[in-house]
């Protein structure tokens, strides 16, 4: 055997080559999308809905953690009461829906 047919056996690709790999690859994001970011993006758009819906009297959590009453609703901002007498102005998208408490009802 000569140094140029040794040169041609090292260099030809061993197993799979590059196709399986590449398939891992794509394989591994679609798995990533799947569980990842299409969770995500749905969420995102549940608080989107929930935000241009927004009316005078819904109940709302701050992410800060205070809890209050939907006064008035503006483009961007929202009029909280968060005590009698007491309204806020914060950002849409400060606001969450606020967990129903035990013995309230649901609508």
């Amino acid at each position: 055997m000569n140094l140029t047919q040794f040169i041609l056996m090292q260099a030809q690709p061993q197993g799979g080559g590059m196709g399986g790999s590449m398939i891992f690859i794509i394989l591994i994001l679609v798995v990533m999308w799947i569980l990842m970011l299409r969770p995500q993006r749905k969420k995102e758009k549940e608080e989107r809905k929930f935000r241009e819906g927004l009316q005078k009297g819904d109940r709302v959590l701050f992410s800060g953690g205070i809890y209050g009453k939907v006064h008035n609703v503006e483009a961007t901002t929202v009029d909280v009461e968060v005590a009698n007498g007491v309204v806020m102005t914060v950002e849409k998208s400060m606001v969450q829906p606020a967990p129903a408490a035990s013995g309230e009802e649901k609508k």
